[in-house]
């Protein structure tokens, strides 16, 4: 059973929530293979995860997703034991096996788990439950014998089928909570009292962002969504998600508001299922002018436009945060190519290391350093507290401690 290859189990969140079975043909026949809880296992699953659909973000439902995903497929293809039955020293084993998972479960690159073949979805043949993040451009299969999980991956694993396993527990499918005893034994976590550096890129790093993202667009037109947001991440602290089009949720021009003072504001359906408004400043108005008339449309928006405020080339509607993201990287990409071709690797290296949320922190860190007040910035990332912004940018007993002990002699 541990060589079957494994099957993607659950679509993106927006088709989880309608499934329709009969476009899943694959996907039931390959379920009905195995012992009958299988499919049990799968529909507890399913329920979970339209759970997190209803009351969580994108990005929480994907990170759920691909860890249930892995827990199934691990009892049905290696324990071979239903997840209600697992106890505490079975999922230690799973967080062995999470740490270190067989080659053929592992793919080097980000690959949708379906593919939609006359009229139906079924496997993609690329895809694989952990995916090998590699610095090298061109991956090899020998690279995949390298992957070990982040303590933040460990921890985001933890988080999930801890929550898995509540939920299963208020349907009375289970009368107790392995994951969570499990958690406290596990060797591969460990306590993290680290002072905490933020992942930004330094102000000059930044505008050499912003320019490659500049020359992109003069050069070809495509690249004018990818500018916007670029700009629009970086200076509203916006995270993707915030930006794509959710089943709940679309993202419209007429979310750029002006109140009686001329001052520009943007609402945002955030984390927690909170709508908050964020300051727009001035100079990111010329982006969004610029964006719009590309699009052919008027200067700034009204109060009744609908449009999607980033849209797709090809068909109707808004972006997901995948598309998005896939937007951001190409800047980045570019980027690191032009600094590692003028600088050396050692300078490019911070563009292959950073990911699309390095510019939420990077907005805020820089307008944190210029002097804005700490409460504002707190307000526009959407924060429930100083006391959050602090501990994550600011760290003031971290900066009093190192300033106290800078100077002691040997």
């Amino acid at each position: 059973m541990a060589q079957i290859k494994p099957y993607p189990l659950y679509p993106a969140q927006n088709e989880l929530v309608n499934m329709d079975l009969r476009d899943y043909e694959e996907l039931v026949s390959w379920l009905s293979d195995g012992p009958e809880w299988w499919q049990q296992s799968w529909s507890w699953g399913q329920q979970f995860l339209k759970f997190i659909a209803r009351n969580k973000s994108v990005h929480t439902y994907i990170r759920f997703r691909s860890e249930i995903e892995k827990l199934l497929l691990w009892t049905f293809l290696v324990a071979d034991k239903p997840v209600d039955s697992l106890k505490k020293v079975d999922v230690l084993d799973y967080s062995e096996f999470f740490y270190k998972p067989p080659v053929h479960w592992i793919c080097l690159n980000n690959h949708e788990k379906f593919s939609f073949v006359n009229g139906a979805f079924v496997r993609n043949p690329s895809w694989a439950p952990f995916r090998f993040v590699s610095q090298s451009k061109e991956p090899t299969e020998a690279d995949k014998k390298k992957y070990r999980p982040s303590l933040q991956s460990m921890n985001a694993m933890f988080t999930a089928i801890v929550a898995f396993y509540k939920y299963l527990m208020d349907e009375e499918a289970c009368y107790g909570n392995p994951a969570q005893l499990a958690k406290k034994d596990c060797k591969r976590l460990v306590k993290d009292a680290q002072v905490k550096d933020v992942k930004r890129l330094s102000p000059d790093q930044w505008d050499l962002l912003l320019l490659t993202a500049k020359e992109m667009a003069d050069e070809d037109p495509l690249y004018e969504r990818n500018l916007f947001l670029l700009a629009a991440l970086k200076t509203l602290f916006l995270r993707i998600s915030e930006l794509s089009e959710r089943p709940d949720w679309i993202p419209v021009m007429s979310h750029f508001w002006s109140d009686n003072q001329d001052n520009w504001w943007l609402k945002i359906f955030g984390k927690g299922r909170k709508i908050r408004d964020i300051t727009v400043p001035d100079e990111f108005l010329g982006y969004l002018r610029r964006y719009r008339q590309h699009r052919g449309l008027p200067g700034l928006p009204g109060k009744r436009e609908q449009e999607p405020i980033i849209e797709k080339i090809r068909g109707a509607g808004g972006m997901t945060s995948r598309q998005l993201a896939r937007l951001v990287d190409a800047v980045i990409d570019q980027t690191f190519d032009v600094v590692r071709q003028q600088s050396g690797y050692e300078e490019a290296q911070i563009f292959k290391d950073m990911t699309t949320h390095w510019l939420r922190h990077t907005g805020a860190s820089i307008e944190i350093d210029r002097g804005r007040a700490l409460k504002d910035v707190s307000e526009d990332l959407g924060h429930s507290s100083m006391a959050t912004t602090d501990t994550i940018y600011v760290q003031t007993d971290q900066k009093q401690r190192a300033a106290s002990g800078k100077n002691r002699s040997v």
